[in-house]
């Protein structure tokens, strides 16, 4: 059923013919049998005049063309757009559907940006040893970011300190943190003795939302360079961003293990200008990775495995003479100490 109205206009009381004739037709009709193709009803009462109002039955609204009820409503001096009902098409509701995802709020597109899940962080690191040590770092609740495990850097560190002739700390010197990410790597390097860290990290949000962040906690800032940029183009135009004949005393490296491939990375490392003759190079790769016993100039002084993650150190041969020095001062002790249990 379908009802549709007009706006009341002040007239005398007066018997229309269309109510006549409408008298008629329900005469007629009721003598068929069957229901009048429309009823105009004009009741009036002491007080108002009602709009007139004009009901269509089910049966009248299927018999009429839509042609015809537009002239019925032209008769009337009614405006059809006003109550006739037209179904939009397919492709309109698909526009009506874009354009109402496209104008949220006043009228403006809403960011990428803002219809993807909020980014953020939580305080799980921290730092493992020298002036900054057991201070929290932040680092994302997602996986987009993978720091470096703990166990992984200490071991790291405690390998380069040994090579580098002072096991209490590190060799003093400037550090490159490629894939640095929340920074815990070249944060450590500062906290046991370099001067300086460059790090290398094409995340903005991490840049300013992670790594400065943790950078002002630990007081590292103004020891700090931070490269916003992809670690192929760092390293494709390193004398722009370090300057030309600049050479690292440390480098490490801790890429997503599925985003890079190993043989080239570590074929741009070694042929870099970055790698000078006394530089340690400290590199975190996955299991089943054919890494190479030299990197450049460099040789391979250790190779451990933590689980499906391994680490590879490359270091000048003197740091490996010295490693192996160690080891060797270090075994007799160990073959006392099991004889001293067996007894």
């Amino acid at each position: 059923m379908m009802a549709v109205s007009s706006p009341s206009v002040s007239r005398p009381t007066m018997l229309s013919p269309l109510r006549a004739k409408t008298a008629a037709n329900f005469t007629s009709s009721s003598r068929l049998g069957r229901p009048p193709l429309f009823d105009f009803i004009s009741p009036v009462t002491a007080n108002r005049r009602r709009s007139p109002i004009i009901v269509f039955s089910q049966k009248s609204r299927d018999a009429v063309a839509g042609k015809g009820k537009r002239e019925l409503f032209d008769r009337y001096g009614l405006d059809p757009s006003e109550f006739l009902y037209e179904p939009s098409s397919p492709r309109s509701k698909r526009n009506g559907r874009k354009e109402l995802q496209k104008n949220v709020g006043k009228g403006k597109q809403v960011p990428v940006e803002d219809q993807r899940e909020r980014r953020t962080t939580h305080k799980l690191l921290q730092v493992l040893g020298g002036t900054a040590k057991r201070k929290k770092l932040l680092s994302p609740t997602g996986m987009d970011v993978r720091p470096m495990m703990e166990v992984v850097k200490g071991a790291a560190f405690d390998i380069l300190q040994v090579a580098g002739g002072c096991p209490a700390s590190l060799r003093p010197g400037r550090w490159l943190d490629l894939y640095s990410g929340t920074g815990s790597v070249g944060i450590e390097a500062l906290s046991r003795g370099c001067s300086e860290v460059n790090f290398v990290e094409m995340d903005p949000w991490v840049v300013s939302d992670v790594l400065r962040p943790n950078l002002d906690c630990t007081g590292f800032t103004d020891v700090s360079i931070i490269h916003t940029v992809r670690v192929e183009s760092f390293l494709e135009q390193a004398e722009r961003y370090v300057g030309e004949d600049e050479t690292f005393d440390y480098i490490s490296i801790t890429p997503p293990y599925s985003e890079v491939d190993y043989g080239i990375l570590m074929g741009r490392i070694a042929s870099s200008t970055l790698v000078g003759k006394d530089t340690f190079v400290v590199v975190e790769y996955p299991l089943r990775t054919d890494m190479l016993d030299s990197c450049g100039c460099l040789s391979k002084i250790a190779d451990r495995r933590f689980g499906r993650t391994h680490l590879a150190i490359y270091g000048p041969k003197w740091a490996q003479k010295r490693r192996n020095l160690e080891i060797h001062n270090q075994t007799p002790l160990r073959i006392s100490l099991n004889s001293e249990g067996t007894n």
